[in-house]
């Protein structure tokens, strides 16, 4: 943009900036016929703004009465739920309303006695239909009281969830045991489906033999492209007893003759060899730029020439997700005390720092929850030095 035009739309943002924030403005907009939608959508969505941590709380509310799993089965009415949950009538009723202003629920018709009844509504069934958004929901209450002083949140640069992620900020991450890793892993895994069947809708690994899944936590991404793609195998490289419990899941889906994890630190160990896909799917916002740089050009080395990477994650100025990259994960990555949402624009830099050619992104049918980026490995990249030489394994 030249310097012309650039000046020319600061001076237009600032006389709009002193007209929006001048006395008297707003109470006219409203008035205006012209502009009474306009300042009618501002306040209703500054008002969200203002109000959306209470929303939070009786969506929690909600999924910790299992309320929606309980509606899909027929329509309850307030004295129902008072009765199952022990609650007022009183708290049960403000719950329904609540819930039916936000969406969650709807009124149906009333039963014999005469008593309203209610079921699900849009937003309700649909928490139905991808339980793992229950599981963030639930996880969320370990967030809330990081959340309480934002302000001291900033100032320090890092949240108490970081206990919660330990292998994050571990020196030595590959000695956790599986009562230290479980916990996240297991939340990595219930919420997986949702972003894996995104990843496989936009990029068909029927044409490759062996997927590599680094960070792959309990085999859920893996399991589901060997389930789409029954010529494929699979290997997940993750922390050892996370690997361990990927074993366990490949054994009881029946996979084990497919699939295959193997244990160790992928910030200080080499990468094996073999597989001609690796996929990194929601790693790299967990860690700062000098890990991720590190972490794919140990992805270079391991993958042959014409080898493929698939990184996938909620991606920083996704257009109609702008909140959900730098609002939600920016504040989310802060308390866990490690990463940052970034943007496609800049993981293709990263990439191409890593010695990957060519970077193609690819689309999502919802890009809110994972964007995917494919980057080939074109000719032979030299080693860095002493440990940098992958490692063959036989992955099944």
């Amino acid at each position: 943009m030249s310097a012309a035009r650039t000046g020319l739309r600061e001076r237009w943002q600032t006389q709009r900036d002193r007209l929006l924030t001048s006395p008297g403005f707003g109470d006219a907009a409203a008035r205006f016929v012209a502009t009474r939608p306009f300042a009618r959508a501002r306040a209703h969505a500054l008002f969200d703004l203002v109000a959306g941590f209470v929303y939070s709380q009786w969506l929690a509310a909600c999924v910790e009465l299992r309320l929606f799993e309980r509606l899909a089965r027929g329509p309850l009415t307030a004295e129902q739920i008072a009765m199952q949950d022990r609650l007022p009538l009183a708290s049960a009723e403000r719950l329904l309303e609540a819930a039916a202003s936000l969406g969650l629920t709807e009124r149906r018709e009333p039963d014999s006695a005469g008593r309203v009844r209610h079921g699900l509504g849009p937003l309700g069934a649909a928490m139905v239909a991808n339980p793992a958004v229950a599981a963030m929901v639930e996880h969320h209450k370990a967030l809330y009281a990081e959340l309480a002083d934002p302000l001291a949140l900033l100032r320090r640069g890092e949240g108490g969830l970081a206990r919660y992620w330990a292998y994050a900020s571990s020196e030595a991450p590959a000695g956790l045991q599986d009562g230290t890793t479980a916990p996240y892993s297991a939340l990595m895994s219930v919420t997986q489906p949702l972003v894996a069947a995104q990843v496989l809708d936009a990029v068909p690994l029927g044409r490759h033999k062996l997927l590599m899944d680094v960070g792959g936590g309990e085999g859920a991404f893996a399991s589901a492209a060997l389930e789409r793609h029954p010529n494929l195998r699979a290997m997940v490289y993750d922390l050892p007893a996370v690997a361990a419990a990927a074993n366990v899941r490949f054994g009881r889906l029946g996979l084990s003759h497919r699939a295959h994890a193997l244990g160790g630190d992928f910030h200080r160990d080499a990468l094996p060899r073999g597989a001609d896909v690796i996929s990194l799917v929601r790693v790299a916002y967990d860690h700062p730029d000098e890990r991720v740089l590190a972490l794919l050009r140990a992805a270079r080395r391991a993958l042959p020439p014409g080898g493929t990477l698939v990184l996938a994650e909620p991606m920083a100025a996704t257009a109609g997700a702008e909140a959900m990259g730098a609002a939600y994960f920016g504040m989310y990555l802060l308390a866990m005390g490690s990463g940052r949402p970034r943007s496609a624009a800049e993981l293709t830099a990263l990439l191409h720092r890593a010695g990957f050619n060519k970077v193609r992104r690819r689309r999502t049918a919802l890009p809110l929850l994972a964007g995917v980026l494919v980057a080939r490995a074109e000719g032979d990249m030299p080693d860095d030095g002493p440990g940098s030489e992958p490692r063959n394994v036989n992955p099944a």
